[in-house]
């Protein structure tokens, strides 16, 4: 993993990335786009696997094979940009959650929440006596950010297959795509931090 990750440190390619196995064997790596990765294993060393996406490159012994676009490094030097906003969360929805959860984190200053949602990005919408949709509609009226992401490993959320999901997308939540949870988390930290875009706020 060390030689594979320093192949790829001084190789063109601009990106956040994860190397590691490729395989269950000792054989070859994989630079993988660090914001479509996921630890699917406890233990195997293949354990880290793009999902929705494809390595950047393949690493075998000194031979760096590119398997899919990438940035390529320029002559400007990076610039660290660290500014954060820590009060974002990430909520694992599950059957029978009370939506007042949302109301805690607006209480508790918090800024954005993403929401990992069942399958195309289900919460208790329409029928439901415990129905999400007035709390969300409320929170994100105030200028609280919800995004909407999907706890199964592949696929992505769709704000129009189900009517309950049409009534989840005009709350103004913001359906995800394929959008791992956890870089989605990581994302909005950021992009809250950096509040100077948002106009009239």
């Amino acid at each position: 993993n060390l030689k594979c990750a320093a192949l790829a440190a001084i190789s063109d390619i601009a990106e956040v990335m994860i190397v590691g196995h490729a395989t269950p064997s000792d054989n070859y790596c994989f630079a993988m786009p660090g914001t479509k990765v996921r630890k699917l294993h406890s233990s195997r060393r293949d354990t880290f696997q793009v999902v929705n996406s494809k390595p950047f490159a393949k690493i075998n012994s000194d031979v760096l094979e590119v398997l899919s676009p990438f940035n390529v490094k320029g002559k400007d030097k990076s610039k660290v940009d660290s500014r954060f906003e820590g009060k974002v969360a990430l909520l694992k929805y599950y059957p029978g959650q009370d939506p007042s959860i949302l109301d805690y984190y607006v209480k508790e200053g918090y800024k954005g929440v993403i929401i990992e949602a069942g399958g195309l990005g289900h919460v208790p919408a329409l029928t439901s006596r415990n129905s999400w949709i007035p709390t969300l509609k409320r929170i994100i009226a105030r200028g609280f950010f919800v995004g909407i992401t999907t706890q199964c490993i592949y696929g992505r959320v769709d704000p129009y297959v189900y009517s309950n999901l049409r009534a989840l997308n005009e709350t103004g939540a913001i359906f995800l795509g394929d959008m791992l949870s956890e870089t989605a988390f990581v994302k909005l930290g950021w992009v809250l931090g950096h509040r100077e875009w948002i106009k009239d706020r």
